[in-house]
């Protein structure tokens, strides 16, 4: 059973940084892509980055520039690197993998985390 587990959520200041992590234990396969969604009160979730093997990567345009999505020494951990965050940001932020690709836009992960919760303030 794969299962996918965040960390490094919590509340910051307008401006600041946090950095997310997650590692999937429970298989042995690398997996194809590793993404990062969230999902604020009242809204759809929506794709904030995603990494796929070989490198590419893919942003939302509310975090070009802001965000840097990166993968791990270790397989199957991926890390979202977040600084000048602002209220729109807060949200909770989910870890989802895909294990084969090609990749289908639209197409649901097939794991995903938790959530952990970001909060910025003004």
């Amino acid at each position: 059973q794969v299962q996918l587990v965040e960390s490094g959520g919590g509340l910051v200041q307008s401006g600041g940084s946090l950095r997310l992590s997650c590692a999937a234990s429970g298989t042995i396969f690398t997996m194809f892509a590793m993404a990062w969604y969230r999902q604020a009160p009242g809204k759809q979730r929506e794709l904030v980055a995603r990494t796929i093997t070989g490198g590419s990567t893919k942003y939302a345009d509310s975090v070009k520039g802001r965000f840097t999505i990166s993968r791990g020494n270790t397989r199957n951990t991926v890390y979202l690197q977040m600084n000048s965050l602002q209220p729109d940001d807060t949200a909770v932020y989910y870890c989802s993998s895909t294990r084969f690709g090609p990749l289908v836009e639209g197409a649901s992960p097939d794991y995903w985390g938790q959530g952990t919760q970001v909060t910025v303030s003004t």
